[in-house]
């Protein structure tokens, strides 16, 4: 069984003018590419394999990304089964003295493939601490109702 520290990732981003909308705020598509690499970052550290991403959760800006701010985005494992491994991505900005603000959190599913793009088994990952624990079990809750909305054809 693997740790989910074995995967986590750190990455780093200044908000430039080509990021931005008219508000001068940060574009959630943009957002939205940096955690899926983030999230394909971690699934491929966990599986050794290339990944696909399955679904999203959500994309809510709890505070605003504007212009010249360092956004910092931090990806971990926190659920796996049989094929699926489930990844969170917190964002985060940062002051030019380090102090970090959360501004988004965001669960994606994502797969492991073979060279011919078919889905295959991953490793377990061993919780260490009980906040681990606790989103692993939350992380099952989250994918037993992502297979009810996915009966119902979303």
């Amino acid at each position: 069984m693997k740790r989910v520290s074995d995967s986590r990732v750190e990455h780093v981003e200044i908000v430039f003018q080509q990021h931005i909308n008219s508000h001068g705020r940060l574009f959630g598509g943009v957002l939205m590419s940096w955690i899926d690499v983030v999230a394909a970052v971690v699934a491929r550290r966990h599986s050794h394999q290339e990944v696909s991403t399955v679904t999203v959760d959500s994309l809510r800006f709890k505070k605003p990304i504007f212009l010249s701010d360092t956004v910092v985005l931090v990806g971990r494992i926190t659920w796996t089964g049989k094929r699926a491994m489930e990844v969170r991505v917190d964002t985060f900005t940062e002051t030019l003295k380090g102090e970090r603000t959360h501004v988004n959190r965001a669960y994606l599913v994502l797969v492991a493939i073979d060279t011919e793009g078919k889905s295959v088994a991953v490793e377990s990952i061993q919780p260490d601490s009980p906040e681990e624990t606790e989103e692993f079990s939350l992380g099952e809750k989250r994918q037993a109702l992502r297979m009810k909305r996915k009966e119902g054809g979303y």
